[in-house]
């Protein structure tokens, strides 16, 4: 018995995994009734690497920025210098599982970032990048 136990995680993955899954279409249908067409995860990463200005730092940013470009990676914030843990579902579980969290990091980071508010269609473009990875 003990030697199956090293299967006990990887379901639990697995189903955390699948709830982010569910979480992240009901989102994006929910962005596709605001406007959205469709999500694309190639746009998403596109915006991801964007730079735009951030006053106040006074320089370029973008999501990468403080989330790395590689997804599977843990980020620092550039003001803060916080641990961001990994943004991919696939290495971290609980990403993508709570869609009051995912609206509330839209909320602050895309101000941060890009200075306004995201539309429907850049939300579900970054679901569909960040759930791809």
């Amino acid at each position: 018995m003990k030697k199956y136990l090293w299967i006990i995680p990887m379901l639990l993955q697995a189903g955390a995994v699948h709830a982010s899954e569910a979480v992240v279409q009901a989102q994006i249908v929910g962005y596709e009734q605001q406007g959205a067409s469709g999500a694309d995860a190639a746009r998403g990463q596109a915006s991801w690497n964007e730079q735009h200005m951030q006053p106040d730092l006074g320089k370029m940013v973008s999501c990468a920025s403080c989330h790395s470009t590689d997804l599977t990676q843990a980020g620092e914030h550039m003001r803060t210098a916080k641990r961001i843990e990994p943004m991919a579902p696939s290495v971290n579980p609980e990403r993508l599982t709570d869609p009051a969290k995912i609206e509330k990091w839209f909320g602050r980071n895309c101000e941060w970032t890009i200075g306004r508010d995201c539309t429907a269609q850049e939300k579900a473009d970054f679901l569909a990048f960040i759930q791809s990875k």
